[in-house]
This record gives structure tokens, sequence and C-alpha cells, in this order.
């Protein structure tokens, strides 16, 4: 029997590596620039073009590479971090597999120019799919100059199940923050396709979080250290107030390296139990300082997964940290007993003090349609009434509710216009019962119908919402004062890719630029909804669609956000009118059962089980 086994060609393995540590361009961005930090860079410019498919470019003024080290740094598992198998357990440095530039060089073409500090000329390498091209020597500056062209261009499978360019640039910007986070004292810059979306300067650990995300997010930042002989925890943690359902920024970071660790994200919930409601998230910037040999990053190439040895000791000295600053720096209204040398404030007393209710007068029979009024004239095109003027034109008025039409939300439509199935509604009580705030009950002929209202809303509304998105009819209804909205720079690219369906769903939105955005108007029917919170939801909601969305699929999650933040809430108290409105809606709607995540919005106990109760 012939040899079947036989090494694979350096080419073919360093493809096969790639698809494990270049999986995107986030990818490429998030290693080049842990190399650049790992060389000592104090400035590090990114540049991408169509999200990194056409280019990715990463300039640094770190140490730079010679000629040796530059070729040799293709090469698989080269690298200047580790030299024998014990510096894996006292790492310093980002990066250390020596794997991400040949994986790199193996999916794109890469040209890099470098120079070290004592040399007077540098060097410039060409590969193309991990093939050297050319080297030939090149004035240019200390550091390092990638750049990283048609990435994926021989492995076309790739290339295909790239995401659009919102979200891969979604992707990237995620990478960088998580990088930049940890670096505050050097400064960053990231361009894509000619505009500057990050511009950090050096500063503090408090200013870089705020460069990124926000001037808001200083007030909802509470200072985090504790020193002790296991590990060093710093950092930030939110206010309570500040929680939120979704898009929380949440960050642990291990010896300046980000990290996911679900078992003390846990640590930091329970710290906030009881003080934010279930479900809700505070931000949280948590750096952790821990000896090397006690932690474990060499387990997946992207090297987010990191093993503890002291894990449940850390635990609780991290929620015993976050409890601390929650009990140290949350504001709690004191009262003060001391009033030595205060001014004596005289007491209100109703029968030395007589205080009258201001009159208001007005005029019921004011009608500013009509054409003139009752006791006045007119005088070009102004019809006087009790001394208050009403402009009118001299033209026909007559009609002017046709203007209204389509403005009302479906529960100002009258009830009668809406018909229920006849199978659940025959015999349906006139009267309906509100239990707890929460269940609207009513008698129909097979038993007892128990409906959930907030559910219920939800339903009526994501169907209106998603009627109005599908067909672009939106009715909107102007703010008296522009709000305006601060997003993260993650955010501002995927706000773009829904601002077609927000503007078609009702809203009015202006781009402020620095990632500022003005609400001028929202859909009618969202009357003592917020509007900054409100496109905060839908925008966090929009962000957990992965890859290529269509333009349904975008429809729904937004109507759906929608309907839940506008939705009637548990525990409203509502009159026979409206729950019989609610009713009535619910039954028009395609869909009764369930909202359109899944959750039942009613049931029914049949009359044979009551009967039953009753022996």
């Amino acid at each position: 029997m012939s040899d079947i086994i036989q090494l694979l060609p350096d080419s073919v393995a360093n493809q096969i590596a790639a698809g494990e540590v270049i999986q995107r361009p986030a990818s490429v961005i998030k290693e080049l620039v842990e190399n650049s930090v790992d060389a000592g860079a104090k400035n590090i410019q990114v540049i991408v073009i169509d999200a990194g498919r056409t280019l990715i470019q990463v300039i640094d003024n770190g140490c730079g590479m010679s000629e040796t080290d530059a070729r040799l740094a293709f090469e698989r598992h080269a690298t200047s971090k580790i030299r024998k198998a014990d510096d894996l357990f006292a790492l310093h440095t980002m990066g250390f597999r020596g794997e991400a530039l040949p994986s790199v060089a193996a999916v794109s073409q890469v040209e890099l120019t470098t120079r070290t500090a004592g040399e007077d000329v540098g060097t410039k390498l060409v590969l193309h799919g991990s093939r050297v091209v050319s080297q030939e020597p090149v004035a240019c500056p200390v550091g390092c100059n990638f750049r990283i062209e048609n990435l994926f261009f021989n492995v076309p499978a790739r290339r295909k199940f790239l995401k659009t360019n919102a979200t891969e640039l979604s992707n990237i910007l995620t990478a960088f923050e998580r990088i930049v986070l940890v670096y505050p004292e050097i400064s960053f810059v990231l361009h894509s396709n000619g505009q500057e979306l990050m511009n950090l300067k050096a500063g503090t650990q408090r200013q870089r979080i705020v460069d990124v995300f926000g001037k808001k997010m200083s007030q909802d930042l509470l200072p985090l250290e504790v020193d002790t002989a296991i590990c060093r925890i710093s950092g930030f943690v939110g206010k309570p107030e500040s929680a939120r359902k979704k898009g929380a920024q949440t960050y642990f970071f291990v010896n300046g390296r980000y990290m996911k660790h679900a078992y003390f994200h846990k640590a930091v919930t329970t710290a906030f139990e009881r003080l934010v409601p279930q479900g809700m998230l505070v931000p949280y910037f948590i750096y952790m300082t821990v000896a090397p040999s006690d932690i474990d990053v060499n387990i997946h190439p992207t090297k987010t997964e990191i093993k503890f040895e002291n894990e449940q000791s850390i635990w609780q000295i991290l929620i015993a940290a976050v409890r601390d600053a929650i009990g140290r720096f949350c504001e709690v209204p004191a009262i003060d007993f001391d009033t030595e040398g205060k001014p004596d404030i005289p007491v209100f007393d109703p029968q030395t003090h007589s205080v009258e209710m201001p009159a208001v007068t007005y005029n019921p029979n004011y009608n500013p349609f009509a054409k003139s009024a009752k006791g006045g004239g007119e005088h070009n095109g102004t019809a006087y009434s009790g001394g208050r003027p009403s402009f009118s034109s001299h033209s026909s008025v007559e009609g002017w509710e046709q203007l209204y039409d389509g403005m009302l939300f479906p529960q100002d439509q009258p009830d009668h216009e809406v018909m229920a199935p006849e199978s659940l509604f025959a015999e349906k009580s006139p009267a309906h019962y509100q239990y707890k705030g929460r269940y609207i009950m009513t008698a129909v002929q097979s038993g007892l119908m128990i409906i959930d209202q907030h559910r219920a809303d939800i339903r009526i509304r994501y169907e209106y919402y998603l009627n109005q998105l599908s067909q672009h009819q939106s009715n909107t209804q102007q703010l008296l004062f522009p709000e305006v909205v601060q997003f993260a720079p993650s955010e501002v690219a995927l706000l773009d890719q829904i601002l077609p369906a927000l503007v078609a769903v009702g809203f009015d939105l202006s781009d402020l630029g620095g990632g500022n955005v003005a609400v001028s108007g929202v859909p009618v029917g969202l009357d003592g909804l917020n509007p900054v919170v409100l496109v905060k939801g839908l925008v966090s909601d929009a962000a957990e669609l992965s890859g290529a969305v269509a333009t349904e699929q975008l429809n729904m999650t937004l109507a759906h956000s929608l309907a839940r933040q506008a939705a009637i809430p548990q525990g409203q108290v509502l009159t026979n009118e409206d729950m019989e409105r609610v009713v009535n809606q619910l039954f028009a709607c395609t869909n009764v059962n369930y909202t359109p995540d899944g959750k039942t919005i009613l049931a029914i106990l049949p009359q044979h089980d009551i009967e039953k109760l009753f022996g």
C-alpha cells in the first residue's frame, strides 16, 4: 500500500489558519493594531475603504522592523514576544502566537513599509497570497505602515459571505473600541471612506471613555478601585439610573486585554440587584490586573476567552468592589437637622393669608374654522369675537375635516369599524373587568376570556407600524423643541442603515455631525414617551440583527421595538371603553394569540371548567 499522508504546502496551511484567525476585516484591524501597541507606538492611524473590503491601512510610529525581521514576520509561528514555553505563563504583550501576519498575508495582498530608528532607509515588502512579490529599500518614517488590499481575493467563498458594509464597519468600530479603551495614553485616529470617525487624543481613562461614548457617559460613571494580593480592580460602573435594557456598554479587561466572562458579568449584575429593574443592565468598564501566571489566555486565537486560577475569589472581590462603589458614590438625599444660623422661614397660615384662584374666561362658541364670528365683523380676512382675533380666509373652508383623515392612531378610530371573529365574540359581554391592572377579563360564549392588555396593545401597534412601513405612509408629530441624541461611532454606522425605515414610520431626524442626531418629530400616537430613549432603543434593537438585513426583517424589528415601547404599560387603569377598544382592535389583527416574539396574548377558561369549580 502506497503512502497517503503528506505535509501540506505552507500556502495551504496558512489559509487553513487564516480561517480561524482572520474571520472578517475587523479581525485584521484587531491584529495589526495590537501589533502596533506591542511595538510601543504612541500614534496609531487606521484607514478603511469599503469597510475593509478594498483597503485596510494601519500606520504607527512604533519601533519598526529591520529588513530581516520584516521578511521573517510573515512566516508561521515567527514572533518576537516569546522564546520558550514558560513564556506563555508570563505574557505582557497582546500578541504571541505568530499567526496573525501570515494569516493576513495568506488571504490578501499586503504591502509593508517599515524602518527602525537606527537605520537610514527602510524596507518595502509586497506579498500576494503568502507569495513574496518584491522586496526593496525605501525612504520612510520610523514605524510600520501596513496596506491590506482585496481581502479574501483568493478565498471567494469567504468574501461572498461577508456582511453589508454597514455591518462590517460596525464590527470594525467594535474591535477598535475594545483596544482604544485600554490604552488612553495612545492617540488613535480612524478614517472610513475619507471620513474621520474617531480622533482620540492621549488622556486619562475616564476621558477616553467619554471621547468614545459621549459626554453624557461622564455623568453616569462611578469610580471603582480595589487592590488585593490576588488582583487589582479599577475602572468605572454606571449609576443605577443609567441602566438600559439593551445596548449598555459592558467591558472587562484583564492585563490590557479585552475579554468576555459571563461569571464576572454575573457578579456585576448581582451587585445591582434591587437597584435596577430585572432585565436591565448598567454600563461598566472594569480593568483587572492579575499575575500572568494566574491566567491562561492561550485558549482561542481571538484571545477573548481567559481562564482564571482564582476565579471564585476574584468574583467575591469584584462584587464587593462594585457594591462599595455604589454605596460610596451614589447620591442619596440626606436630612439636615442643623438649623443654627439659618433664616426663619414663616409657615403659611391659610386663615391669615387668603389666596384666590385665578379666573379663566373663554368663549365656548369660538370656532377658528368659521368664516365669521358672532358679534364681530370681517376686515382683511380677520374675524373678531369678543376682542379675540381669529384668522380666516375669504375662500371656503368647508370640508376641513378631510385634512385630518388618517391622522388618528388605531385606538382613536370608531369601534364599529372593527369587526371581531364571530366564533370568539359570540355573545360577548358589553362590560369588561380589569384584574390587577394587567388583564382584561370578559365573558364569551365558550367561557371566560383573559387578555394581557400590554401584550395585546403590542400586537395592535406592531401591525399598525408594520403597515405604515410597508406602505411608506407616515404621520409625524413635530416636537416643540428638537431633542439631541448622541450615538457612539459604532451606533452611527448602524443608524445610517436604518434611517430610511425610521423616516418611513414617522421620525424626523437630522444629522448634526459628530454622532449627534436631532429628533424634530416622532410618529403620531407616542405622546408621553421620551424621544431620546425611544430612538436609542430602536437603534439598540436593530443592532441585534446580524448579517445582510433584508428590508422586511428590518421593518419587523423596528415595528416590534416601537410597539413594545409605546404599548399600554402593565398596571395602567383602563375604563370599560378603553378595554372594549383594545379587545375589538386585537381581534382585527392577523394574529390574536401571540405577540411578534411569540408570547401568549389571551387564554380562555372554558365554561365546563368553571362549573367544575363549584361542584
